[in-house]
């Protein structure tokens, strides 16, 4: 007996003729997966010009994609600066600018975002960011070593795709990780901005072994990543976070060792290998620049938290264009803002802004008549022995002085003082950049709804402990 089959009609077989060939030449939207280091500085990697750290797997993956070379964090420490990287707002305005702090409820993060649109979103090791119902990923492990849990997750389901945010611990202190054979203290080289003595060295080798274990959770993850057979279809972004916890190693503060991170991304096809962009970026402009990769108009978000002029979109924009290499330019101005009111060891609130274009730095101290006193670069052997060191040598006193003390406003010219060593804030050949920024940070301050030293002191209600 046969089967009579009845022809479709034409429109209907020209219908899904249409379906078919619009599916087949639809690319899948790409996977995700976003590595984040702990308190990296950004030069201290081999393919950053470190002399002495091994960072191969690393390296690789920079060649394989673009070096992002003037990417900026928003804040210099880790809760506010990871708030602002997952919800591409800046830190006060989603309420999420002290350190160990959390959003105003209702702020929505790249986790909702793109769960809403299909996509399996999680995280990997370090969170850091609050609450819950802001951050709605599947906890992958909380164990960064735990290769085979980030395996199951980019697997589990061939048909949809994931966002993974793979977060080290390293190399944060301390130091107590890594291969230590790589790194012979008496033989590393000391970064010019810290004292060069052998509390400092002993402890920059430790930070460069646990950077080299760094490296091998993000070799192991890409590894994991290429067995799976999905490295074509997932853009791939590292970033170091803010930097390392050394006097003057950057956390803490707004210099460009604080806020000038390494980024970079790989996606293959699209993505030229060896490229590298100047462009001015920040970490707020990264989900919006994943959305738009995963096929959404950043334009039309509603982030769940409005500004001082009530809008509700982002403070970021997409950089795709300058991914591809089709724009060189995002911004004019950077900023960012540094709270110490609720960090271990504050004993005097200690505010800090600031604002930077591609060459000049204006930074704004607004309690400079108060000392600048926390844990981490105010305490311990390392602070201690340059204080020693500091006794006959007036040039390294200045400079342990500096770290306690300064004055109300300060300006660099980065082209020719990449480390900040000369403030110009009093040159009248440069009041003309001073206000131009001072102006750029105002508006910015207004903007985000930060009253200054009324907001830095309303800071322990933003700390889920307090």
């Amino acid at each position: 007996m046969r089967l009579r089959v009845s022809p479709l009609p034409g429109r209907l077989l020209s219908l899904l003729a249409l379906t078919v060939a619009a599916t087949a030449a639809e690319p899948a939207r790409p996977n995700f997966l976003l590595i984040i280091a702990d308190d990296l500085n950004g030069s201290d990697l081999g393919c950053m010009g470190s002399p002495d750290v091994k960072s191969p797997h690393i390296d690789r993956l920079a060649s394989e994609g673009i070096n992002l070379r003037r990417m900026f964090t928003p804040a210099p420490t880790c809760s506010p600066l990871r708030h602002a990287l997952y919800t591409g707002l800046f830190p006060v305005r989603s309420g999420a600018y002290p350190n160990h702090t959390m959003a105003y409820d209702g702020t929505r993060s790249i986790f909702g975002h793109l769960r809403d649109r299909g996509y399996r979103v999680g995280l990997q090791n370090k969170s850091h960011v609050a609450p819950a119902a802001s951050f709605p990923y599947e906890v992958i492990s909380t164990n960064a070593d735990d290769v085979a849990a980030f395996r199951r997750f980019i697997t589990r389901d061939a048909t949809q795709p994931w966002l993974a945010v793979f977060a080290s611990n390293d190399p944060h202190s301390p130091w107590d990780r890594g291969p230590r054979d790589l790194y012979d203290p008496a033989r590393i080289t000391v970064p010019p901005y810290l004292h060069d003595n052998a509390v400092t060295r002993r402890n920059l080798a430790a930070y460069f072994a646990e950077i080299s274990a760094l490296d091998r959770q993000v070799g192991d993850c890409l590894a994991a990543l290429d067995a799976s057979g999905q490295r074509e279809n997932t853009v791939v972004v590292f970033l170091s976070e803010q930097g390392s916890s050394f006097p003057y190693g950057g956390k803490w503060s707004l210099y460009d060792t604080g806020i000038r991170g390494a980024a970079f991304v790989r996606w293959p096809g699209r993505i030229r290998a060896g490229s590298a962009s100047d462009a001015l970026l920040q970490y707020v402009d990264v989900v919006p620049t994943l959305l738009e990769i995963a096929g959404v108009d950043p334009r039309t978000i509603d982030t769940g938290c409005p500004d001082a002029d009530g809008k509700r979109g982002f403070d970021g924009k997409s950089f795709l264009p300058v991914l591809v290499g089709s724009a060189d330019r995002l911004r004019d101005v950077v900023f960012a803002q540094h709270t110490t009111v609720g960090i271990n060891g504050y004993k005097e609130p200690y505010p800090i802004r600031s604002a930077r274009d591609s060459r000049y730095k204006y930074i704004r101290n607004l309690a400079p008549e108060n000392t600048y006193t926390i844990s981490g670069i105010h305490r311990g052997e390392i602070i201690e022995s340059w204080q020693a060191d500091a006794r006959g040598n007036p040039s390294l006193a200045a400079r342990v002085a500096w770290l306690f003390k300064r004055p109300a406003e300060e300006l660099y010219d980065l082209e020719v003082d990449p480390l900040e060593s000369r403030n110009l804030a009093g040159d009248p050949a440069l009041a003309a950049v001073k206000t131009r920024l001072g102006s750029a940070l105002d508006a910015w301050m207004r903007q985000q709804g930060d009253k200054g030293m009324e907001t830095e002191l309303a800071a322990p209600s933003r700390q889920p402990r307090s």
